[in-house]
């Protein structure tokens, strides 16, 4: 079992910068994949970033060049780095993790993934 609680959101303005944090706690050893996801009221949770055990990492091209996805190991935690943000990043945010492989096309897909945080939210004003 492995419990995930999200932090760092909030509210900025368009160009502002957020760090969302990610603390895991329980049996971490068996996350092989993690993944930060989002969603507004109404749709799915999108995957946005997803960084594996051995720290490749994947993104929705949204966010790319825009976010970054790191994770401090000794401390359990994983981080989205978002920078430049724009209005459509207004969403609830959710960290992830999966306990086995996952092929890079299911990265960033919501049904691979076992444990979810409870999402913190972020607010992009323009």
């Amino acid at each position: 079992q492995v419990d995930l609680v999200e932090s760092g959101g909030g509210s900025v303005q368009t160009g502002g910068s957020l760090r969302l944090s990610c603390v895991a706690s329980g049996y971490t050893a068996s996350s092989y994949c993690m993944g930060w996801f989002r969603a507004i009221p109404g749709k799915k949770r999108e995957g946005i970033a997803s960084i594996d055990r051995g720290g490749s990492t994947t993104y929705v091209d949204s966010v790319k060049g825009r976010f970054t996805i790191s994770k401090d190991e000794n401390k359990n935690e994983l981080y989205l780095h978002m920078n430049n943000l724009k209005p459509e990043d207004t969403a609830k945010y959710y960290c992830a993790a999966v306990g086995r492989w996952i092929p890079l096309a299911q990265r960033l897909v919501e049904s691979a993934y076992t444990y979810w945080g409870q999402g913190t939210q972020v607010t992009v004003s323009s």
